[in-house]
């Protein structure tokens, strides 16, 4: 309490030494580097010969547009000491007051490029509103540029307008852009093209042609550092653009590979008359043989000396050809298995040629039978026969006579003999004709 009396008590000697109010900012001006925590001052004076009641100590910022109202940041009531803070700057701004020696300052920190403004300081005293109440300062955050983009607009081909940028996105205060060029061969140009403009970061070059091709650097750079990127301008006629030469080199390509194609078919066609040929050649010579396929290893070493080509190891075929290659060999396998294919087929036709043949060997067998049955139907006939003449010639001899009676009981003599053959019963017409079958 006593404190604040002499506070109050030094404040009214100082008011009454000065006839008017005055508020000062000393410079108009302050540089900080981003992320700084940053002491803005103020210095006041009152009234000389007043004792104040109420001082309202405060510190606001311009709008951030020319229609909207300027943002109050911190509001301090003496000598109550209430005080009141943005939302948007709690935390980060705070005052140092003291009234003895007419101190105000107000205390930012960490601060960031939405921070680049200017800040008014004010003091409220009742029944003392003559003098200068208020002054104001700017606050330039310090940020170096960041690196630079370059880009260029237009085509670069003979004759033609084009321009080259460069922008940071980052930087304050506001850099500054610089050019520089070297030829082809790396070599700095002395003096600028008379074709050429550069204004904001945009380099003008104005009916380009062979020599205009290089690199380019730009700089960015304010107050903190600076940062530079590079572009390579590569200056073509029109005919040799990158769209020109990649449509020529595809239909180069699909030429060529046009042109494969139809020596691989060629190939083909080739190979595959040449493979009928071979199999045309092989097989015209066997084409009605129906020998049985040999089983043995002669048989099979005779077929290997008539056709080479027949059953023989890959290994030795390859070996007496020279053919080292494993494509050669596959193109020998397939047409030996076309050719054992073919063979298979002529041995499948023989079989079924063999099975008919079988058939009718059966059949002549079963008629074979049947005419056996039929001969031994007829000797069983003819053995009959024969049994009835012996009968026959069981009867009285010839020299013998035979007693016979007739209607009124006489008898006479009948001869046998030489005339007995007549009254033979005559030889049936159906009877067969003696065959010797044995013969």
């Amino acid at each position: 309490m006593e404190g604040m009396i002499s506070t109050v008590a030094l404040l009214c000697l100082v008011w009454s030494s000065v006839g008017a109010l005055q508020v000062n900012i000393p410079q108009d001006q302050y540089e900080f580097a981003r992320g700084d925590n940053i002491t803005l001052p103020c210095t006041f004076t009152p009234a000389s010969g007043t004792t104040p009641k109420l001082v309202v100590v405060s510190w606001s910022a311009e709008a951030a547009t020319a229609n909207a109202k300027e943002t109050q940041i911190i509001t301090y009531y003496f000598p109550s000491g209430t005080t009141d803070i943005n939302s948007k700057y709690e935390g980060r701004v705070s005052l140092d007051i003291d009234y003895a020696s007419g101190k105000a300052n107000m205390k930012l920190s960490s601060i960031t490029l939405a921070d680049n403004k200017v800040f008014e300081c004010r003091l409220l005293i009742p029944g003392d509103d003559e003098g200068k109440p208020a002054d104001t300062a700017r606050l330039v955050v310090l940020v170096a540029p960041s690196k630079p983009i370059c880009k260029i607009q237009g085509k670069a081909e003979y004759g033609q307008n084009i321009n080259l940028t460069c922008v940071s996105e980052e930087g304050s205060p506001t850099p500054t852009y610089n050019w520089d060029s070297r030829d082809v061969r790396n070599t700095p140009r002395l003096a600028a093209h008379p074709r050429t403009t550069d204004k904001g970061g945009i380099l003008s070059l104005y009916n380009i042609s062979k020599d205009t091709s290089g690199f380019y650097t730009c700089t960015s750079r304010n107050k903190i550092r600076s940062a530079t990127c590079n572009i390579t301008l590569a200056v073509m006629p029109p005919s040799m653009t990158f769209g020109s030469t990649a449509i020529i080199a595809i239909a180069v390509s699909v030429v060529a590979l046009i042109a494969l194609i139809v020596i691989i078919y060629c190939c083909c066609r080739h190979r595959k008359k040449k493979r009928e040929e071979e199999y045309a050649m092989g097989v015209r010579g066997e084409e009605f043989h129906d020998k049985e396929p040999p089983k043995n290893g002669k048989s099979r070493q005779a077929d290997r000396e008539e056709d080479p080509n027949i059953d023989r190891d890959p290994n030795e075929e390859r070996s007496e050809r020279g053919y080292d290659s494993r494509r050669d060999y596959d193109d020998r396998r397939s047409d030996y298995d076309d050719r054992r294919s073919d063979y298979d087929d002529r041995r499948s036709d023989y079989n079924d040629r063999r099975s008919d043949y079988d058939d009718r060997r059966s059949d002549y067998d079963n008629r074979r039978s049947d005419y056996d049955d039929r001969r031994s139907d007829y000797n069983d006939r003819r053995d009959k026969y024969s049994d009835r003449n012996e009968r026959y010639d069981d009867e009285p001899s010839s020299n013998d006579r035979r007693d016979r009676r007739n209607d009124d009981g006489a008898i006479y003599d009948e001869p046998y003999g030489d005339d007995r053959d007549h009254d033979r019963p005559p030889v049936p017409n159906n009877k067969p004709q003696r065959r010797d079958y044995d013969d």
